[in-house]
């Protein structure tokens, strides 16, 4: 064990001990009131005064004695631990729901969960902060002796995030962590060094996380809400005690909030990138709201990798960059050049989204549950054991022209070269009037590859083979034509995890397959031999484009065109 450990170790056992003389000296009620700035569930949180809890998918029973059940997963133990479900408890609003809220709080106070996600800075942030931002709901009418137990174990509980920082593991949850340690730092201002703490290690923190365009490290538009809504809570409890809010928060919050209005379709919601779902339109207009005064849309994010083309009403965001760097990498997904199409308030090509569930969301972050092309069945990216990147490309070629209202977009990536020594090359089209949407992909290497092109559909698009080539694709009151060459056609299923739940969906697929080419070849020739080789068909959809003396460029190029349908009275 190293000497850095050691001394946390000692500062955490010394937070943790009972405070001496009973926590006399305490406030009896938080000197500065905050207010959680977040809507609740209220059906969640009729289902939480019934006894049961939902959470990352899971649902479980509740109740006193039952924080360390050996039966939750961890993604359930954690949002137990962080008690962001009091919010839940609030919006029901009943004497009721009150009561099942002061009851729990008075549980942990009692039987504090010994588990060790309960000691993460992170879990130990959210608590924190749900408490002090739901007190007038759950504590501000209880008993003295429950008031004293609260912030006696509040102390206790900001003395611990101020002994685990730096926290060891970064990432949005570490904002977290700070935003507890300044929520006690507002609730008991008589103890300075919380302060001094968030103080110290604010600034680095979020210099680590946020890049300069304003894109969280992460490159996921979820998580660029979850820090955003991080940062927010903090500006109002600095505005809360009076308090400056320290320069690098201003700042972040200025160029993050035009970077996620930037990933937000028509219709209000999220991009699905990089382990996002849609969200509400409700709550990101509220995080935005809380977060600047502006309605600034970010329009170039080279840091963060991403690329925002709109035309007319249509809009294409493309991901155009390397996959999250190690230590920010565990949502991060084999995404890389895919992209996603909406026009107006429709989502048309979409990716698959986020997994809430551990065998869904390892799923989803394979290429194949993204909108771009999938070489021999692998993805550009490998995920080891844990959850990180093992590869990733290591080169991301971008060049994005504008003229005249219309969008020329060059990318390229290497992450096939190992697996499969190729390289992709993709070039979008996006026009003027927004809509006519063009595609080239292609796949050069030394060799002649199996890849497959798919581009997944909202669940709310409809497709239909029109037996002329092309697909036939309805989606409200639009209407819209595929059609592609270089490769077979056709429509397959899918699934979309925008939400909470997977539903199912489709995927347009276009397959290029040497092998299956070759035997056909083989079968005609041996026809023509026998004298009875059938008529010449176009069958050469997917033969290899000329390319560099020693190498093979195989290409398939698409179109999708929004089609006027005249209803004749």
């Amino acid at each position: 064990m190293t000497l850095k450990r050691m001394t946390r170790g000692a500062r955490l056992s010394l937070a943790r001990l009972p405070l001496f003389g009973g926590g006399r000296n305490l406030p009896a009620a938080p000197v500065h009131s905050m207010r959680d700035l977040w809507p609740g569930d209220p059906v969640a949180g009729a289902q939480l005064t019934r006894g049961s809890l939902t959470w990352a998918g899971y649902t479980h029973p509740i109740g006193p004695g039952l924080w360390d059940s050996p039966q939750f997963e961890p993604a359930f133990r954690e949002g137990l631990l962080g008690f962001r479900w009091l919010r839940d408890l609030r919006a029901v609003g009943t004497d009721a729901a009150r009561l099942k809220a002061r009851a729990l709080v008075d549980d942990w106070l009692h039987h504090p969960s010994q588990d060790p996600v309960a000691l993460e800075c992170g879990v130990i942030g959210a608590r924190v902060a749900a408490w002090l931002g739901h007190y007038d709901f759950f504590a501000a009418s209880a008993s003295d002796s429950f008031r004293q137990r609260l912030m006696a174990r509040l102390l206790v509980e900001g003395r611990t995030i101020a002994a685990i920082m730096p926290p060891e593991r970064h990432g949005w949850q570490s904002l977290t962590a700070l935003k507890g340690l300044l929520a006690v730092a507002v609730a008991m201002p008589e103890y300075t060094g919380f302060l001094t703490r968030y103080r110290r290690y604010i600034d680095a923190e979020v210099e680590s996380q946020i890049l300069p365009d304003g894109w969280h490290i992460e490159r996921s538009p979820e998580v660029q809400l979850r820090a955003l809504r991080e940062l927010a809570e903090m500006r109002a409890m600095m505005q809360a005690a009076r308090h400056a809010l320290p320069h690098s928060v201003a700042l972040a919050l200025d160029r993050m909030s035009p970077v996620l209005r930037a990933m937000r379709h028509g219709d209000g919601g999220l991009a699905l990138f990089n382990g996002s779902h849609e969200r509400t339109n409700a709550l990101i207009e509220m995080v935005l709201s809380q977060a600047t005064r502006t309605r600034v849309v970010a329009h170039t994010m080279p840091d963060g990798g991403f690329v925002r083309m709109q035309a007319a009403r249509s809009l294409l965001l493309v991901d155009a960059g390397i996959p999250a760097p190690p230590g920010y990498d565990h949502n991060a997904h084999a995404g890389t050049l895919s992209f996603e199409f909406s026009c107006a308030r429709q989502r048309l090509i979409v990716n698959c989204g986020g997994g809430v569930l551990p065998a869904w969301k390892d799923a989803l972050r394979q290429t194949a549950a993204h909108s771009v092309v999938v070489v021999e069945d692998m993805s550009s990216s490998e995920f080891a054991p844990d959850g990180t990147v093992a590869r990733r490309p290591p080169h991301v070629g971008v060049e994005h022209v504008v003229a005249e209202g219309a969008h020329w977009l060059d990318l390229s990536h290497d992450g096939y070269h190992a697996s499969a020594g190729a390289t992709y090359y993709r070039r979008l089209y996006l026009g003027a009037d927004g809509e006519v949407l063009r595609g080239e992909e292609t796949v050069e290497g030394e060799r002649e590859v199996a890849f497959v092109l798919r581009l997944h559909l909202h669940p709310s698009v409809t497709a239909v083979d029109a037996r002329d080539g092309s697909i036939l694709l309805g989606a409200g009151e639009q209407h819209w034509r595929f059609r592609a060459a270089g490769g077979t056609v056709g429509i397959e299923e899918s699934v979309y995890c925008g939400g909470q739940n997977p539903r199912a969906s489709l995927q347009l697929v276009v397959r290029v397959d040497p092998a299956a080419r070759k035997a056909r070849e083989e079968a005609e020739a041996e026809a023509e031999a026998d004298n009875t080789a059938p008529p010449a068909q176009d069958d050469d959809m997917d033969m290899p484009d000329a390319s560099r003396p020693g190498m093979v460029r195989q290409v398939v190029r698409w179109a999708l065109q929004r089609e006027k349908i005249l209803l004749l009275a």
